[in-house]
């Protein structure tokens, strides 16, 4: 076994090596101090010109539409049959308006010729043709009712509709619901998957956690929300084609004033939804410091410093000025959007106006019974509203695919190590050889070397010491090690072999290592030693073991549940530990794995002087055997 630990110890190599420095990208911002935020970007305008705009919309029309296919394919494979059921439930829904207003249509002539025949004393017999209706179904010939009969019989059938319109929606609602969660949990999954598929250098760059965060919250109701949308524009699509037969049947001017007077407020809708979706990206800064500032009034690790140093006012003063920059810029956006909307969709209602006053004059005249008037102005209302139902459906889709492309712009991201396609075998068994040839590394985005042309080689079996001041790149030459990172020169050599030539998942699983900001998990003693090798996270004897070799058994049988004792309190009535015996738990996590290779970065640092000797006459009895 080859051991590699920063600190103090047996025989020791020095070197001194420069600071890691960040580029220079203007003064941070934390959001503990300072303005909320620098004043939002001007959102980029779309062009003036009538080809301009018709090009832009062309763009948006197309982009939306192509995108159509692959969300559909993400809720399909979420829940394949739930998605059928949304489906079909959208269509049927689509044409019963039609239906209903046809058989209002039909009532109410049965209800005038009722009182004509009472008043007037006709002959109370009466065909489905007699009140406005076809001569014949199909293969059916209607029967001669009386106006009673088929008045009930009417509103029999228009209380069913009535009635199947409420279950669809009701099965509607239902299965949208179902689906959102199936579909929330696959892209949780997804995202999870991804992440963990990602090297290092991502989660080093704020604007990777920016696309974390919008793929996480404002892009996991969207998929479902755009095909819920994409369904309602087929049901709104099936109402609208049936009613504007009805109306082309009054005056085809009125079924054209119907067609034009809502674009106007679609085209508005469109151009709000841009702007909302460019805050949103812009806010995503805010609403993760705003997120930050919550779990450190609200997290029991950072609760001893807040009440110490009395920081909970000030964090909450923080927080209250950056989420009213925030939900500032969010509250004019969505004034104007909606005021905006409302003085355009006036001109819907004055189009609705004269189409009933059109309809009306030609009742009056004797052109239409009153059942066409019903027909009419119920066809009149419903195809305008559709119309609208369209546009905004297509608005809505075009926005939600705007947020959609931040989860896509996730999937996408390429890790920037790539494995080896034909990868090399890890020797079995290891030997331990590490050798550094002249490596030099620099970090994304810093301007001077980690370390620069660096060799020296570990014996199998051997012990080293790596003694430097704070960043001197000591934490980083276990990184490297485990290909956590790769050299920007040189070669890291593990038993002769260029660890580039490995597959990085079977590299790692030879490697035992404690990180100087080890994770404290909020689980079992167990579960936090076990994790270190997750096969083998049930194996209580190799647990126990492995805490023996950390000198955690003392402590951890002290405990009240021992290894079953909850450790934090996050989720149980657990035990908080204090520094160093959280350093035994993650030391004992180390060995967990039967490791050639085990990385200590300052394994003592929160240890007592005897708890360090212990631990380094442990470490060299382990090298020994």
């Amino acid at each position: 076994m080859s051991m590699i630990g920063p600190g103090s110890g047996p025989p020791m190599i020095h070197w001194w090596l420069g600071r890691r420095k960040q580029a220079d990208t203007g003064t941070a911002n934390s959001g503990l101090t300072g303005d909320a935020e620098p004043e939002l970007p001007p959102v980029q305008e779309g062009p003036k010109d009538l080809r301009g705009r018709w090009l832009n919309f062309k763009q948006s029309v197309t982009g939306t539409t192509a995108a159509l296919p692959r969300v559909l394919r993400l809720v399909w494979d979420a829940s394949p049959a739930t998605t059928l059921a949304l489906f079909i439930t959208t269509a049927i829904a689509g044409v019963i308006p039609a239906a209903a207003a046809f058989t209002a249509k039909l009532l109410t002539n049965a209800v005038v010729q009722g009182i004509g025949i009472h008043n007037f004393h006709q002959p109370d017999r009466l065909t489905l043709a007699g009140i406005g209706g076809p001569g014949s179904l199909l293969f059916w010939q209607p029967p001669v009712l009386t106006a009673v009969q088929w008045i009930v019989l009417l509103a029999v059938l228009q209380l069913a509709l009535f009635a199947v319109t409420a279950f669809l929606g009701t099965v509607r609602n239902i299965t949208q619901q179902l689906l959102q969660n199936d579909v929330s949990m696959r892209i949780q999954l997804m995202v999870m998957e991804k992440a963990a598929s990602l090297d290092l250098a991502f989660y080093e760059d704020p604007a990777s956690y920016d696309l974390l965060r919008r793929a996480q919250t404002d892009a996991i109701n969207r998929p479902v929300m755009m095909i819920s949308t994409t369904f309602g524009l087929v049901q709104t699509l099936l109402t609208f084609l049936t009613m504007v037969a009805v109306l082309l049947i009054v005056s085809p001017l009125l079924a054209l004033l119907a067609l034009v007077t809502p674009i106007p407020a679609f085209i508005a809708d469109t151009r709000y939804g841009w702007r909302g979706y460019n805050i949103a990206r812009w806010g995503s800064r805010l609403l993760r410091r705003m997120n930050y500032l919550v779990t450190l009034v609200t997290t029991d690790s950072y609760a001893k410093e807040v009440k110490l140093f009395g920081l909970g006012g000030y964090f909450i003063d923080r927080y209250r000025l950056i989420a009213k920059a925030y939900y500032g810029t969010q509250r004019a956006q969505v004034a104007r959007r909606y005021m905006t909307g409302f003085a355009w969709g006036n001109l819907s209602t004055i189009a609705t106006s004269l189409t009933y006053l059109y309809v009306a004059l030609q009742a009056i005249v004797g052109r239409l019974t009153l059942g066409d008037l019903t027909l009419y102005t119920t066809a009149a209302s419903s195809v305008q509203g559709s119309i609208q139902g369209i546009l905004a459906g297509f608005s809505g889709m075009y926005e939600h695919n705007l947020y959609l492309n931040n989860l896509f712009e996730l999937m996408e991201t390429k890790p920037s190590m790539q494995a080896s396609p034909a990868p090399a075998k890890v020797p079995q068994p290891m030997r331990g050889e590490i050798r550094f040839d002249n490596v030099t590394f620099a970090y994304p985005g810093a301007e001077a070397n980690a370390l620069t042309d660096l060799s020296f080689t570990v014996k199998p079996g051997e012990t080293l010491a790596i003694v430097g001041r704070n960043g001197a790149g000591k934490t980083t030459l276990f990184k490297l090690i485990c290909r956590l990172y790769d050299p920007n020169a040189g070669r890291i050599l593990i038993d002769g072999i260029d660890i580039k030539d490995f597959d990085p998942n079977e590299l790692r699983a030879q490697i035992g290592a404690m990180f100087q900001d080890y994770v404290t998990y909020q689980a079992t003693a167990a579960e936090n030693i076990g994790l270190g090798n997750v096969q083998d996270i049930n194996d209580r004897e190799r647990i126990e073991v492995a805490g023996a070799q950390a000198g955690a058994s003392e402590l951890i049988s002290g405990l009240p549940e021992g290894y079953d004792t909850a450790l934090g309190k996050w989720f149980d009535q657990g035990v908080n530990l204090s520094g160093g015996e959280w350093q035994k738990v993650a030391l004992a996590r180390a060995f967990m794995r039967d490791a050639k290779i085990l990385l200590l970065d300052e394994p003592t640092s929160a240890l007592d002087a005897q708890a360090e000797y212990d631990l380094f006459e442990r470490l060299r009895s382990l090298t020994r055997g």
